[in-house]
């Protein structure tokens, strides 16, 4: 039961994170629930992936994190969705995932995508930010492998 409630917390942790990020609660939460009803018309995440990306043969979507894109205009509220094939750019371009946190607020992660050719990319503001980066790393080591093994 104690694992359970420290799940829980973890969970409700994340959401109040999370929401917190957008420019405002209302509109933050009008926008989750706007998401929520149209992920459910198209029929789950894996369709909106393939309505959005041009999806290839064999291509498996492993996850979706509703998170947040930082930019120097602040954060942008969307999906990170990581395939088998592609990470919002295509993983053959990716070199490294990097974690991070707010040293004021040790409870704010931040997850550093770095590409092959010196671009960053910074999401934020994870539901959970475990899976997500554990999720990532693992996708990116994979391709690593059989990129070794060629």
């Amino acid at each position: 039961m104690n694992l359970l409630g420290k799940k829980a917390d973890t969970f409700a942790h994340g959401v109040r994170e999370h929401v917190r990020l957008g420019p405002k609660i209302s509109e933050t939460v009008k926008g989750k629930l706007s998401l929520g009803a149209r992920i459910l018309q198209v029929g789950g995440l894996e369709k909106i992936f393939k309505q959005l990306f041009s999806f290839r043969e064999g291509e498996k979507l492993l996850k979706a994190c509703q998170c947040y894109l930082s930019t120097s205009a602040g954060p942008i509220a969307g999906l990170l969705f990581i395939s088998s094939e592609k990470v919002v750019v295509p993983l053959e371009k990716i070199k490294g995932v990097n974690q991070s946190e707010n040293m004021k607020k040790p409870s704010q992660k931040y997850m550093e995508i770095v590409t092959v050719d010196g671009f960053d990319i910074w999401f934020m503001g994870f539901l959970n930010y475990h899976k997500a980066f554990k999720c990532l790393q693992q996708t990116i080591s994979q391709r690593l492998d059989d990129v070794d093994t060629f």
